[in-house]
């Protein structure tokens, strides 16, 4: 599956409604985001059970203002509607695969109860 534009308008949609979303803040002027964005769409076509975002930060201000994005390309996980991973500069495909794998593997119940208790 290829990645897909979100705005505001679909953004907490796509985050609450699927299991892994993963969101790529990127600008058209940013060239670590230009050399990011085919690893970005390569792990897309590789991991097609989740979803890859892209939000283009020039037409979607108050979005990235939103998501606290400071530094362009930032990439973000989320995991059944939370933040799990959230870090600006563009990683290398093996490094992205890595955070993937961390993704899947992260138990988001275990998480909040630890920081309950």
């Amino acid at each position: 599956m290829s990645t897909i534009d979100l705005t505001a308008g679909n953004f907490q949609e796509t985050v609450l409604d699927n299991e892994i979303v993963f969101v790529d803040f990127w600008a058209s002027w940013c060239g670590p985001c230009r050399n990011f964005a085919p690893i970005y769409e390569a792990a897309a076509e590789k991991h097609g059970d989740l979803v890859f975002g892209s939000v283009n930060t020039e037409e979607e201000q108050q979005l990235a203002s939103a998501a606290r994005v400071t530094s362009i390309p930032t990439l973000m996980a989320f995991k059944k509607g939370q933040l799990v991973f959230s870090q600006a500069g563009a990683l290398p495909a093996n490094a992205l695969e890595q955070v993937v794998a961390a993704v899947r593997d992260f138990d988001v119940e275990a998480a909040a109860q630890q920081s309950d208790g």
